[in-house]
């Protein structure tokens, strides 16, 4: 991991950007700023020592409104994540070692949810009225029903890459000498399962994961820029690029930063991705 300079520059800032996003509360406590509060008569003010980045179209401080952004974003990226590497370990762990009919019936389902265009399916899964499904009005307005409704329609369709790839180890761990001692002394397949093969096909489901963290953050805010994710006042990377793309001529800053936040987390957790699978697989030229 040391030779990764790119994986090394990733995981820095990243961490930088997510103690500021968990922080944005203290900061803008310490700023005196409420970053929810609009002032138009301080609409479109360039950076000061006041407002450090300046103010949006509803005179709001846009530093403040970034990081509370980057909360929302990274959390659907990371929780997302999670969930997908979740389903996605336990489906595949168990597909590939039962093997038979619930194998193929588990990738053929796997192969379905591949097969469906992304963008399209999220767009109408986004676009269910929750009251029509049964959930109170009062759960279905709040800002983090729609927070956690929209981890789970990315979730739903992010397992897929986990799912095969924990298949394809699990086919082959479950040969190795560890897994037939184990077999041997009567462990049962459950306790083989989730003690000797997922621990060991581990590595692949890290990198797996982190590399998915980044696609996860851009389908949010997608969703966000065409009004289905996570809804004003709240803030996101991509409501920030809506709500700026009719003032692109008078104010381009206000795409300019969630659009380039965006980009450089994205990026990063790509490169961090590489820098994790060259240091945990055993077989990579450059370990």
């Amino acid at each position: 991991m040391k030779r990764h300079r790119l994986a090394q520059l990733s995981a820095a800032f990243l961490a930088v950007l997510l103690v500021l996003a968990l922080a944005a509360p203290l900061i803008a406590h310490a700023r005196g700023i409420d970053p929810t509060m609009t002032d138009l008569l301080r609409r479109f003010e360039p950076p000061s020592a006041e407002f450090w980045l300046g103010t949006d179209e509803l005179g709001r401080d846009l530093f403040q409104r970034l990081l509370d952004g980057g909360r929302v974003s990274l959390l659907v990226g990371f929780c997302g994540a999670l969930l997908s590497a979740v389903v996605g370990s336990a489906l595949g762990v168990v597909a590939g070692y039962l093997g038979g009919r619930l194998d193929a019936l588990l990738m053929r389902v796997t192969d379905g949810v591949i097969a469906l265009p992304l963008l399209p399916l999220l767009i109408v899964l986004a676009a269910i009225d929750p009251q029509k499904v049964g959930i109170p009005a009062t759960v279905a307005q709040s800002e983090t029903f729609s927070l956690y409704r929209i981890v789970a329609i990315v979730a739903l369709t992010g397992w897929t890459t986990v799912a095969r790839l924990v298949r394809a180890e699990t086919l082959s761990l479950k040969a190795r000498d560890f897994t037939r001692a184990a077999q041997a002394l009567g462990a049962r397949p459950l306790r083989i399962m989730f003690r000797h093969i997922l621990p060991n096909a581990m590595g692949s489901v890290v990198v797996a994961t982190t590399m998915s963290i980044g696609s996860l953050i851009l389908l949010e805010s997608t969703l966000s820029f065409l009004g289905l994710g996570t809804q004003p006042p709240a803030a996101s990377w991509g409501n920030m690029l809506t709500n700026a793309q009719d003032l692109l001529q008078d104010a381009p800053v206000l795409a300019l930063w969630p659009g380039l936040l965006i980009f450089l987390t994205v990026i990063a957790f790509n490169f961090l991705g590489d820098g994790l699978q060259d240091t945990l697989d055993p077989r990579s030229e450059r370990r």
